[in-house]
């Protein structure tokens, strides 16, 4: 039987495979640990790496050890206030050796084991029951993949990637090239030796048997030359490229009209972070496209998404239409996986729901891998939600959630994303 020791090194020369083994072994404390980090950090903080702590009790184990057994009795050397015999007094009260204190604080004790994840261990414990609903299935590993790709011959390779014509095509061109000069020759002396038996020279004339030896030994010449060489060999060249990356479009549609307050806006973009953060583990590329709208629609940087503010009524379907123009002028379905982010206080021009519904069903839903649509209000559901909850019955990768405060954003993400069962 093989064994195989893991010896890598982590920084500060750790073992790697002992630090795995750690976690996996205290899993479910390190998950209560990450929980307790999450409610205490912003999401804008979310991706860096955090301390935890472990009750010592946890992280304990078993020892054994060797007790003395019978009755024993210890020589202290140096004591000159104590004879055999003699009683201690019982210390007072409150003269213990302990160097703590009780108080209500919550700070660690020094029975807290503590140490610290990474950023790719706190989002793995972070996004662990989470996944991508309907994404390309084409995950992409800190490492590059390669394909294979012709790129002309070699010559030399291995048998199994030897090219048959090119190889007798070059063949055959050395055999021409090589026997080029004989092979006129002979051609030459069998037409003279010809035209010498047609005039009547006999056999034994020294012209004829000169001619023949040198005919005979011209073919000799010819039939030496091997049919295929080991420099007419060509092996087929293949060189490793790396395979196009799998990049994705993150577009944030946000509703900038007078309902939609500062609180409202910080709510919407605490989200949209948090959507990012969570597409960044399955695709290295992503751009991501801001569209704005109240009565009309444009697309801004980022400074002027959040910041800005527009005053009078909602029309819904200028961002769905603006939406959809970019996706089929910069966007193609086969070369892009795009995801849909969508904020609103639900407020919109009666009319302008239901040919926003349209929309959706029949022309931007079939471009997209996952649409999401957030309503974000403390009131009843608005004309916007009754509509848009008729596009799930259509396509399935449509979601939809209510956020009431700032805390539901993680909740309501989690739900979205949740893993699906198979």
């Amino acid at each position: 039987m093989t064994y195989l020791i893991d010896r890598r090194l982590q920084s500060k020369n750790k073992s790697a495979i002992n630090r795995e083994r750690f976690l996996r072994r205290y899993k479910s404390q390190i998950k209560d640990a990450v929980g307790r980090a999450i409610k205490g950090r912003s999401i804008m903080d979310i991706e860096n790496g955090e301390k935890v702590s472990i009750p010592v009790k946890d992280v304990g184990e078993p020892a054994f050890g060797h007790a003395h057994g019978g009755v024993w009795e210890t020589i202290n050397p140096g004591n000159k206030e104590y004879q055999k015999g003699d009683q201690i007094a019982r210390p007072k009260s409150g003269a213990g050796s302990g160097r703590g204190k009780a108080g209500n604080s919550e700070q660690l004790s020094e029975d807290d084991f503590i140490f610290e994840l990474s950023r790719e261990e706190f989002m793995n414990y972070f996004f662990e029951d989470l996944e991508l609903p309907h994404m390309v299935k084409t995950q992409l590993t800190a490492t590059t993949e390669f394909k294979n790709q012709r790129a002309g011959y070699n010559m030399s390779g291995t048998p199994s990637n030897i090219h048959v014509l090119r190889s007798l095509r070059g063949a055959l061109g050395r055999r021409i090239a090589v026997g080029g000069s004989s092979r006129k020759r002979v051609i030459e002396a069998e037409k003279e030796l010809e035209e010498l038996l047609l005039l009547g020279a006999p056999e034994e004339d020294s012209r004829v048997l000169e001619l023949r030896r040198l005919i005979h030994h011209l073919h000799t010449r010819l039939l030496a030359i091997p049919f295929i060489d080991p420099f007419d060999l060509r092996y087929s060249n293949r060189i490793k490229v790396p395979k196009p990356m799998t990049q994705a479009v993150m577009f944030c549609v946000m509703d900038v009209s007078g309902s939609m307050d500062e609180s409202r806006k910080d709510t919407a973009k605490r989200f949209f972070i948090l959507l990012y953060l969570f597409l960044k583990r399955a695709y290295d590329k992503i751009e991501v496209v801001f569209i704005r709208h109240h009565t009309a629609a444009a697309e801004v940087d980022e400074n002027d998404f959040f910041n800005s503010r527009e005053s009078g009524g909602t029309v819904v379907s200028s961002a769905l239409n603006l939406l959809n123009t970019i996706i089929d002028e910069r966007y193609a379905a086969g070369q892009w996986n795009s995801y849909v982010a969508q904020a609103s206080d639900g407020d919109n021009w009666d009319n302008d729901s239901v040919l926003c519904r349209q929309l959706l069903i029949n022309t931007i839903m079939p471009k997209v891998q996952y649409y999401t649509y957030v309503e974000i209000t403390d009131g009843p559901q608005q004309n916007l939600w009754e509509q848009y909850a008729e596009v799930p019955n259509h396509h399935p990768h449509f979601a939809m959630q209510k956020i009431v405060t700032p805390a539901d954003i993680y909740p309501v993400f989690r739900e979205l994303f949740k893993k699906q069962v198979k």
